[in-house]
């Protein structure tokens, strides 16, 4: 990936030599015509198209503002009510992510959206243990985490 990057900003930047004009808005038309050629050219190249990474990231952010957002409404509808009726606990999620920067990633996902903390992670690495506000079930918990963030972080790091 790191390789295909750096073409691109090569082609972007002969572009710009080529055409005699030394502005961004040269450059950006060279960056353009470096990804359609990169594309194109992508079987000549050892890794995986580098924009189909990209993406995966772009809808790993994008995941992470809905559950953000959704998750702060949660948290004003728990404000608001006149009686708490909350049921607070920690459980353990068993992870599938294996490297130190995926766990990371996964752990502070949880811990920046509004209602759960990841508390610690297994010394065995096969476990975050996360409080949670409120987690009527925790199998529902679970599996919404899975299928959510982890998931995501497997196709952007895989």
């Amino acid at each position: 990936m790191p390789l295909q990057i750096v073409l691109n900003i090569i082609i972007a930047m002969m572009w710009m030599f080529l055409s005699e004009t030394y502005n961004f808005t040269t450059f950006f038309v060279g960056y353009i015509l470096g990804i359609i050629l990169l594309f194109v050219l992508q079987r000549f190249v050892p890794d995986s198209f580098y924009m189909k990474r990209a993406w995966k990231f772009f809808l790993l952010i994008l995941l992470f503002i809905r559950e953000l957002f959704l998750s702060n409404i949660d948290i004003v509808k728990h404000v608001y009510k006149p009686k708490m009726d909350m049921q607070p606990g920690i459980f353990a999620l068993p992870i599938d992510v294996k490297t130190n920067f995926e766990i990371t990633l996964l752990a502070n996902l949880i811990s920046l959206t509004p209602g759960t903390l990841s508390v610690v992670v297994s010394e065995d690495h096969t476990k975050i243990f996360i409080h949670a506000m409120d987690m009527p079930d925790v199998q529902e918990s679970v599996s919404e985490i899975k299928n959510s963030f982890e998931k995501r972080i497997m196709e952007v790091t895989r």
